[in-house]
């Protein structure tokens, strides 16, 4: 049984003392046994969505590129996959919200573009991110096959399924979600509540492992909720990290009760595809 761990993280102004500080927590959960180990969304820096300001494209990185080489090597040394989420620079004016996947012997298996991409006060993202158009991908990792989603994906029953057909057993979403201090008292806990319902469902209906790995701490008016947690493929939340708190959260993923669960709950099988074309409709009229 893999062992995996989600490295939930306050951020900070400079991006190598971001780097650096998600790397010294990779080395320590490898040393607590991890196997999978996975990032936050945009680790590499503060969610700078929150406004719209055209110097946040020189945060940027090639992907792949060194950030992601140096992945290779750490994952190599440990023995680890490491699953981590950056602001791409794919050229002058195109940029994507990217994650990538490095396996346990360092090899790079590839990378993911966000591609649901939201555009809320606080969340700005629709200024910064091109939508993605690589597609919904499963690896078949050393620990397992993983598939990677990013955040606003969360709520996409559809990508999801997708990835889950493209044979995940293990649904990885780097996150950075928090409340605004208007709306929180009166809708903080309905959309925490909402935010890890949609997630827990989507282990259900794909019978799969969920993982969502959000930052902590607050930037600007914007309080991440933290809350990373594990949920296993009825929907039980099996591991969950505080609000306020920066943790490494870890858990053994029983990926051969999961193989048992598929034949006895046949969703898959007992899909309807010829009564689904309309799903590739914005609406139905």
């Amino acid at each position: 049984m893999p062992r995996i761990a989600l490295l939930q993280l306050t951020a900070h102004t400079e991006p190598t003392e971001n780097i650096a500080k998600t790397e010294k927590a990779i080395r320590q959960a490898a040393s607590e046994g991890a196997q999978i180990i996975c990032t936050q969304e945009l680790f590499t820096t503060e969610y700078f969505c929150i406004t719209q300001d055209t110097d946040n494209f020189d945060l940027a990185d090639p992907i792949p590129g060194p950030l992601t080489e140096n992945h290779q090597a750490l994952a190599k040394e440990l023995g680890v996959v490491i699953v981590a989420s950056g602001f791409e620079k794919r050229a002058t004016g195109l940029y994507h919200n990217t994650a990538w996947v490095i396996d346990a012997d360092g090899s790079y298996l590839g990378h993911y573009r966000k591609m649901h991409i939201p555009q809320d006060p606080g969340f700005e993202e629709k200024f910064y991110f091109t939508p993605g158009d690589k597609g919904y991908k499963s690896w078949d990792t050393q620990f397992g096959k993983i598939g990677v989603l990013i955040c606003w994906d969360q709520w996409y029953p559809e990508a999801a399924r997708l990835t889950a057909l493209a044979g995940a057993e293990i649904l990885i979403y780097p996150t950075a979600i928090g409340w605004l201090p208007e709306e929180k008292e009166q809708l903080g806990e309905a959309q925490h509540n909402a935010w890890q319902a949609v997630q827990c469902g989507h282990a259900v209906a794909n019978s799969c492992y969920v993982v969502a790995i959000n930052r902590t701490g607050t930037e600007g008016e914007t309080e991440f909720w933290g809350q990373s947690f594990i949920s296993n493929h009825y929907g039980q939340v099996i591991a969950k990290a505080p609000v306020h708190e920066e943790q490494i959260l870890t858990a053994e993923l029983d990926l051969d009760a999961l193989e048992q669960h598929r034949r006895i709950w046949p969703f898959f099988r007992d899909r309807r595809i010829d009564s689904y074309s309309d799903i590739t409709k914005r609406f139905v009229d």
